[in-house]
């Protein structure tokens, strides 16, 4: 009888007669933070939902009647409040400063109610 020659496998390839167990520690990855993820989870979340109600006087303002451009004006004005407040919101999350010029880009859910308002 002949025997098979035992075929030596490629050392990326895993042998099933003969396991390797290889252990992880946490550390062999480097450091895990959390943090960082929760402040952007965070920031999003907030973020989202008060542009979302910046959103919603601005819709609100469309269906305002056309004689009452002082309430058009008004719920704009208070769209781009809530935009404003949403950036500020976000960045005091991270720590950051809040007066910067990212803060104009808040006044954008304002403009564009304005213009299609008006």
């Amino acid at each position: 009888m002949s025997e098979q020659p035992v075929r030596k496998r490629p050392r990326h390839l895993m042998d099933p007669d003969n396991p390797r167990r290889e252990i992880r520690k946490p550390s062999d990855s480097g450091p895990m933070h959390l943090e960082p993820v929760q402040k952007w989870v965070l920031s999003a979340l907030a973020f989202t939902t008060i542009i979302h109600m910046a959103g919603g006087l601005v819709i609100a303002a469309m269906y305002v009647d056309d004689s009452r451009t002082d309430a058009q004006v008004g719920l704009n004005v208070l769209a781009a409040a809530f935009g404003v407040i949403a950036i500020a919101v976000a960045r005091a999350i991270h720590q950051k400063k809040l007066l910067s010029p990212w803060l104009l880009l808040g006044l954008v859910p304002g403009i564009v109610g304005l213009f299609l308002v008006l």
